[in-house]
């Protein structure tokens, strides 16, 4: 039987296993231009303190209202449209899910995800807390991919070496930081593309 490239898969969430629906129709029911969340929630200003754990998820939402009440000028407008766009439901890939579930017994599994403290409790409801072994959130250890440390992080947490993991995110550079760190590294754009990335593992012999 030929030996697999790799001991352990470290998976990326949002974009690969949950995929967040637009807020097109949000913005325009709280008279807000198109866009105008994300550009204010994923401002790198606004966004690197939430997803490295500087502060909690609900510090981070209220700055977006804060934001958008400065830029729009009605913080009850602003102050609604977010909490509607809090209250959205990601999709999740129940594809993914399924070959991640095949691995669980093959090979340790980690969730590596740039999140706020909200994480644990988005993936609890949507029943996705004991998908993997271990969660990475990018908020309860202080860095966020594409930094190295985060994929030492993970590869700790499964017990492997750093060189035995498979990587699968489907941001171009955090895809590279990986390989930069000696991972074997997915560019996820695709099921199928993550089918054939296991299949060492959940089909040995073909």
């Amino acid at each position: 039987m030929p030996v697999p490239p790799y001991d352990a898969v470290l998976c990326d969430i949002d974009g690969v296993l949950r995929h967040w629906p637009v807020a097109d129709d949000l913005e325009r029911a709280h008279a807000l231009p198109l866009g105008a969340l994300a550009a204010a929630a994923f401002a790198p200003a606004r966004l690197m303190p939430a997803i490295t754990g500087e502060v909690t998820d609900e510090e981070w939402r209220s700055a977006v209202v804060a934001d958008l009440t400065d830029v729009h000028g009605s913080m009850d407008r602003a102050r609604a449209a977010v909490a509607a766009w809090s209250d959205l439901v990601p999709i999740v890939d129940r594809e993914v899910v399924a070959l991640l579930a095949r691995l669980r017994g093959v090979a340790p599994v980690a969730l590596v995800s740039n999140a706020t403290t909200r994480l644990e409790w988005d993936l609890a409801r949507q029943g996705l807390a004991d998908l993997a072994d271990t969660v990475v959130n990018t908020a309860r250890v202080g860095v966020a991919k594409p930094d190295p440390r985060v994929y030492r992080i993970a590869a700790e947490r499964v017990g492997t070496p750093v060189r035995r993991c498979l990587f699968v995110d489907d941001t171009p550079a955090n895809v590279a930081a990986a390989r930069e760190a000696g991972m074997t590294a997915l560019h996820y754009r695709r099921i199928d593309d993550l089918r054939i990335a296991l299949a060492p593992l959940l089909d040995p012999a073909v």
